[in-house]
């Protein structure tokens, strides 16, 4: 009888499969999902599509739908932070003034000024969801789905320190991943899935800061498989064409992936973001690169994405697409996923951002790393990974500190945090660029940055 909120349930890339997974799960159909979203047309059509499904399906799950979160927090065993308010504009306004100083961001939301000026738009609120559960649900888990995912992870471990709390992100998603790579090291033909035997025989380690992460291990039956993986990243490399996903995010993924194997001998598992982590593809070369720097985050194409998956939900609202058709359409959610496995006691592992309690035995205790983990009610316990590589690890310490020192510069205030997290970071050129695009972005987004950022400190440069 666990009862879900999720706090952003107008975040389609969230809501729709959330919805989904609670309907289709028996350990959840016979709870509750309150949902929660500042817009009230979009609450008002995410509550019905819910309660159309549930209908439909013939299950005894219960929709609850509020503007104001603290009428439904309590009695919540989970809380799913989701929302982003504008991120569209945002990001656009970030990869476009980023830009005007040497920055290329594909994606605009994790590393780079992109992820700092995110975070000082979204950690505050979640700061103050997370005040309201210390109230309201004080023994529910937090489940913190909003990027940057270590910088408000880390936050929320800081700053509401008797909170059960993790973050998550799709792109490791349990048990997709490990069949993927299955695949490319040859083990399975595509779409295969893998049998429990093989499933045990193979040995797939990846770990590291979220959107930052690397195949460490990969054994079959004691066999090493990295070469074989590797390399079928680069057969795909050479027939990466124009004809799929035109995505800042997705453009010469495979063709940076393989560098990057070839540079660190290792896979990097999320190269829609790591390309943006590393400076390679920013443009500063003198020599001509085979791949070409970054393509920048494309507003316009999100919001046409954006109005297609509204479509979407309102063809099944009105009728146009039979309702029935929804659990066909949709599939399991990543939080969703996991919720189900703590309250039904299955046993399965995911990846999951938290502390790293050794499990990759060279970094902190307390690095805020993307692990596979055991979870239950009791919360994740990461798997032993082993050594991070040298090299590799210093890049992980240096994002670290980014997203440290940017989660501390948001949570209090701090304008010369907020400088020293941007001069750290791996994308960052110069002091006086640092500081002018600080300002930049400061003017640009003075109607949603917190105002004590303006209030009677004067510009960065006079503050010192």
């Amino acid at each position: 009888m666990a009862k879900v909120t999720v706090i952003g349930a107008g975040s389609l890339f969230f809501g729709r499969q959330a919805i989904w997974q609670m309907v289709h799960s028996p350990h959840l159909n016979t709870g509750t999902l309150a949902l929660v979203d500042t817009d009230p047309v979009r609450l008002e059509k995410l509550e019905k599509l819910a309660k159309m499904v549930v209908a439909s399906e013939g299950v005894s799950l219960k929709i609850e739908a509020s503007l104001d979160r603290r009428e439904v927090l309590p009695g919540s065993d989970f809380v799913v932070l989701s929302f982003a308010k504008d991120t569209v504009r945002y990001r656009g306004l970030d990869t476009v003034i980023s830009e005007k100083y040497g920055i290329r961001m594909c994606s605009g939301d994790t590393i780079g000024p992109g992820g700092v000026f995110r975070a000082m738009r979204e950690l505050p609120k979640i700061l103050d969801c997370a005040r309201d559960v210390e109230e309201l649900c004080p023994d529910a888990w937090v489940i913190n789905y909003i990027n940057p995912s270590t910088v408000n992870g880390m936050a929320l471990k800081r700053f509401a320190p008797n909170l059960k709390s993790f973050g998550l992100c799709d792109s490791l998603h349990m048990p997709h991943v490990k069949r993927l790579y299955a695949e490319r090291a040859g083990l399975v033909a595509p779409g295969e899935k893998l049998t429990a035997e093989q499933d045990a025989k193979f040995d797939l380690r990846i770990a590291g800061v979220n959107h930052f992460t690397w195949v460490l291990k990969a054994e079959y039956d004691g066999k090493n498989v990295m070469a074989d993986i590797g390399e079928a990243v680069g057969r795909r490399a050479a027939t990466e064409t124009d004809g799929g996903d035109k995505g800042a995010k997705a453009i010469n993924n495979d063709a940076i992936g393989y560098k990057l194997f070839q540079m660190f001998d290792k896979v990097p598992a999320c190269v829609a973001h790591t390309k943006e982590y590393v400076r390679y593809w920013q443009g500063h070369g003198v020599t001509e690169e085979e791949i070409p720097e970054l393509s920048l985050w494309e507003t316009e194409a999100r919001y046409a994405r954006h109005r297609e998956m509204w479509e979407q939900i309102d063809g099944f609202i009105s009728g146009a697409t039979p309702i029935g058709d929804y659990m066909k359409t949709f599939g399991p959610d990543h939080a969703t996923d996991i919720i189900e496995n703590m309250v039904g006691g299955l046993g399965k592992p995911f990846y999951i951002n938290t502390y790293n309690d050794g499990a990759v035995a060279n970094m902190a205790d307390d690095a805020y790393l993307e692990l596979l983990c055991d979870v239950d009610m009791n919360g994740p316990k990461p798997r032993p990974v082993g050594d991070m590589p040298r090299g590799l690890r210093s890049m992980q310490e240096i994002v670290l500190d980014t997203h440290e020192l940017t989660a501390e510069a948001v949570a209090t205030g701090d304008r010369a945090l907020l400088r020293r997290a941007l001069l750290v970071d791996p994308l960052t050129n110069s002091i006086g660029d640092t500081e002018a695009l600080i300002e930049d972005l400061l003017d640009a987004e003075r109607d949603i940055i917190p105002q004590h950022w303006y209030g009677g400190q004067g510009s960065l440069r006079a503050a010192g």
